[in-house]
Order: structure tokens, then C-alpha cells, then sequence
């Protein structure tokens, strides 16, 4: 256990490519270009029965955004405040950022371990033609015999 005294040597984060994304990871690091940014239609949650919440519940924003680097793209999931930063033609770095499955898709998510950085212009072209959200995946079950 470290203590207040003790300074902790920071790791050096390791940038990955999106063709290298698999599903059910997590941890990846990556600097992406923004392609297309969609806002999906808010829904707002309804109080659960018997809940002491007496303030109206916030509906939460939700954009899907094509996101890519010169390997390839990927379906990024962006909510509430990450979707101001998610705009068309921006250059973002993706920290700590995992994989969820999605109807047998991979998407991209940041979560509250997680960090979105804007960043300078990148001076690659996203490959658009290798959208790894598009390949479907099946759990299958292996049983030991």
C-alpha cells in the first residue's frame, strides 16, 4: 500500500490501432478522427416504484459516432457531456476506453474510468471501408466433455 510520502511511477500508456480492437476488452488508449456524429432519440427513465427519489429524473443524451484511424473504424458510443466533444472532423484521444457488445456488434465506450481528450488535427485518413462494427459475433458456449 503506498503511502502519502511515496510517489508512484505513472505507466506509459500504449496506444493501439482500432483493427487491433476485439470484443470483451478493455483498457484501450487510442487517438481517433471523427467521422459522423448522430444524436439518438433521448429517453427518459421512469422512477422505480417505491424509490426515494423525489427530483425528476435527467434525461441522458446518446449520440452513436463513426470513429476511425488509418486501420480502420469503429461505432463509438458518446453520452451526455462526451457528445459535445464527439463533433465531425475532430481528433480526439481515447483513454481507458472498453468494448461493449451491442445485438452482436462491437461499439466503443468511455466510461466514468475512462478520459476523452481533444487533440490536434491527426494528418491520417480514416479507412471507412473496414468498419468493424459491421462484423457480427456469437457467444458460443464450450463445453468441456
Amino acid at each position: 500500500m503506498a503511502t502519502a510520502g511515496t510517489a508512484t511511477a505513472k505507466r506509459k500508456p500504449v496506444f493501439v490501432k482500432v483493427e487491433q480492437l476485439k470484443p470483451g476488452t478493455t483498457g484501450h488508449t487510442l487517438t481517433v478522427k471523427v467521422v459522423d456524429s448522430n444524436l439518438v432519440v433521448p429517453t427518459t427513465r421512469k422512477a422505480r416504484p417505491g424509490s426515494s427519489m423525489s427530483r425528476p429524473s435527467q434525461p441522458s443524451r446518446i449520440a452513436e459516432c463513426l470513429i476511425g484511424d488509418e486501420t480502420g473504424c469503429i461505432l463509438f458510443t458518446a453520452r451526455n457531456d462526451q457528445v459535445d466533444i464527439m463533433k465531425p472532423g475532430e481528433t480526439v484521444i481515447l483513454r481507458n476506453s472498453r468494448i461493449d457488445m451491442f445485438k452482436g456488434t462491437m461499439r466503443l465506450g468511455v466510461d466514468k474510468w475512462g478520459r476523452i481528450e481533444a487533440t490536434e488535427p491527426a494528418s491520417f485518413t480514416v479507412k471507412e471501408d473496414n468498419n468493424l462494427s459491421l462484423v457480427e459475433y456469437e457467444l458460443i458456449n464450450v463445453n468441456d466433455q
